[in-house]
């Protein structure tokens, strides 16, 4: 009867172990979070979203403020909508703007909101036009080759 009783109590901590691995596994993938503040969702659009994912960070001061919900593709203007969900305890001017930054040199990107001067503040279902896209790295490459390639060829007429 006792090693029935041990053998319970082992079993329970090995699940709540296990209960406890996974949880931390999605905190840090950035597939669940546990955030029961009410929010407001809104919308920027962008030219290129790069490798930005839903449930990415919208971030403020670096506060996170908010979480990307979901983005599609508009093919009226060819650009990416990205939707938002705000925390409401969080207030931004209007005329607010949002660019796609990266954590570090490779690491996840993000959305940073640039507060404005206006003394309107966002309101739910808005749509943020004032974007910055994200900066592939390989475009940037891709010139420092290409300038590097002219500055080497004479200038015509030069001998």
């Amino acid at each position: 009867m006792n090693t029935s009783k041990n053998d319970v109590w082992v079993g329970l901590f090995v699940l709540i172990g296990a209960a406890a691995i996974l949880f931390l596994a999605l905190q840090s993938a950035n597939l669940l979070s546990l955030n029961f503040e009410p929010t407001y969702k809104v919308t920027a659009r962008f030219d290129n979203i790069g490798g930005l994912k839903p449930r990415a960070a919208v971030r403020s001061a670096g506060v996170v403020v908010g979480r990307v919900e979901s983005i599609t593709f508009d093919d009226k203007t060819f650009q990416g909508n990205v939707v938002l969900a705000l925390e409401s305890r969080y207030a931004f001017p209007k005329d607010s703007s949002m660019k796609i930054l990266t954590s570090g040199l490779l690491g996840e990107q993000y959305i940073g909101i640039e507060p404005g001067g206006d003394p309107e503040n966002i309101a739910a279902g808005a749509v943020i036009t004032q974007t910055q896209s994200a900066v592939i790295l390989e475009n940037l490459i891709g010139q420092f080759l290409f300038n590097k390639a002219a500055e080497g060829k004479p200038a015509e007429g030069a001998q």
